[in-house]
C-alpha cells in the first residue's frame, strides 16, 4: 500500500508528462515502467516517470506487458493505443482507454453530475457554461501568451472579436444543444480562417481525413487535448458518456465536451504557427504539451468539471 500511496503523490492536474510512443516495447523492469527500443547493436532502456504521467499513447509498432500495465494502473497513468503520430485512436470515433480500475475515486463528482444530468434544461446550462468557460480562456490565452502575440494573434482584432462576442450571444439564446453545436462551428471556422490567413495557407479546409500538415497538427492536438479530458474525468470519477452538449447516445461524447474547453485556445493557433514553421511532429507536440503546461489547462479541465458537479444552484 505504500508503494500505491507514493505513486499517485503528484495530483493528476499537476502532473507533467503525456508520453506518445512507437517502435517499442513496454514493459517494467525492477519496479520500474520502462520502454525498450531495439538498435543495430545493442537495446535501450529509458524511463518512464509514471507518478508524473497522465497519459501514455501507444502508437506503430508497440506492445504492452501486462506488469507494466499493472504498474500504470495503480499510478493512474490512462493508456490509450492509436495510430501513427497519436491519431486516431483506434477505436475510430469513439474514446476508448485502458482505464485503471480504482473504486476508491471520489464519489461526490459522480453523485453531483448526475443529479443534474437527467434534466434537459439544466444540462443546457451547463453546456452553456461550458461554452462561455471556453470562449474566456481563449481571451485569457491569447490575450496573455507573447509567443502568440509575436506571432500576430491578437483577440482584440476585429475578426476575433466579431466572432467571440457573436458565439458569446448566440449561446445566451440557444435552446438545445443542437443549436450550440451549429453556432460553435462557426465560430470556429472563423477561428480556422483567421489563423489560416495569419499563416499564409488561405487554402486551407478543415478535413479530419486530410494528409496536409495543419490538419495533422490539428488532429494531433486535439488528441493530446482528449488526453487531458479523459484523465480529468476519470481522476473525478464521471463517466464519459453522460455528456452536455455533443450526443448523449456517443460513447465518450463527454471527453469531446470537457476537450472543447481548450482545444481553440491552445491547439488551433499553435498547429497553424507549426505548419508554416514546417515542424515535424515531435517538435508540434513538443509546443503543444508546453503550452498546456504554461496555460495550466488541466488545471482548468478540473476546475471547470468540478465546478459543475457541485454546482447546485438551478435556480
Amino acid at each position: 500500500m505504500e508503494q500505491l500511496t507514493d505513486l499517485k503523490a503528484i495530483l493528476h492536474s499537476k502532473r507533467a508528462n503525456i508520453f506518445y510512443l512507437e517502435k517499442c516495447r513496454v514493459m517494467q523492469k525492477d519496479g520500474r515502467v520502462l520502454y525498450l527500443t531495439e538498435a543495430k547493436d545493442q537495446n535501450y532502456y529509458w524511463n518512464i516517470p509514471i507518478a508524473n504521467t497522465t497519459v501514455i499513447l501507444l502508437g506503430t509498432g508497440t506492445s504492452i506487458t501486462q506488469a507494466a500495465v499493472r504498474m500504470l494502473a495503480s499510478a493512474g497513468v490512462l493508456v490509450g493505443f492509436c495510430g501513427g503520430g497519436g491519431t486516431p485512436l483506434f477505436s475510430g470515433s469513439e474514446i476508448e482507454w485502458l482505464n485503471p480500475q480504482n473504486e476508491y475515486r471520489p464519489t461526490e463528482y459522480v453523485q453531483g453530475w448526475l443529479s443534474f444530468w437527467f434534466d434537459d434544461s439544466k444540462r443546457l446550462a451547463v453546456a452553456k457554461t461550458f461554452q462561455h468557460a471556453r470562449l474566456a480562456f481563449i481571451q485569457k490565452t491569447w490575450n496573455k501568451d507573447r509567443d502568440l502575440k509575436a506571432e500576430s494573434f491578437f483577440i482584440d482584432d476585429a475578426l476575433i472579436a466579431n466572432a467571440l462576442s457573436n458565439y458569446s450571444c448566440g449561446i445566451d439564446s440557444a435552446e438545445k444543444s443542437g443549436d450550440l453545436l451549429q453556432r460553435e462551428a462557426l465560430m470556429t471556422k472563423h477561428l480556422y480562417r483567421y489563423a489560416a490567413k495569419l499563416t499564409q495557407q488561405a487554402d486551407f479546409t478543415r478535413d479530419h481525413q486530410s494528409t496536409d500538415i495543419a490538419n495533422d497538427f490539428l488532429n494531433h492536438g486535439n488528441y493530446l487535448a482528449y488526453g487531458l479530458a479523459a484523465t480529468t474525468l476519470w481522476v473525478l470519477g464521471i463517466p464519459h458518456g453522460f455528456a452536455v452538449m455533443h450526443g448523449k447516445t456517443r460513447r465518450g461524447a463527454l471527453v469531446f465536451d470537457v476537450a472543447d474547453l481548450i482545444k481553440d485556445a491552445i491547439v488551433l493557433p499553435w498547429a497553424f504557427i507549426c505548419a508554416k514553421e514546417k515542424m515535424n511532429e515531435q517538435e508540434f507536440r513538443q509546443q503543444i504539451l508546453q503550452k498546456f503546461t504554461e496555460h495550466k489547462a488541466l488545471d482548468f479541465m478540473f476546475d471547470q468539471v468540478k465546478e459543475q458537479s457541485l454546482r447546485g444552484d438551478w435556480s
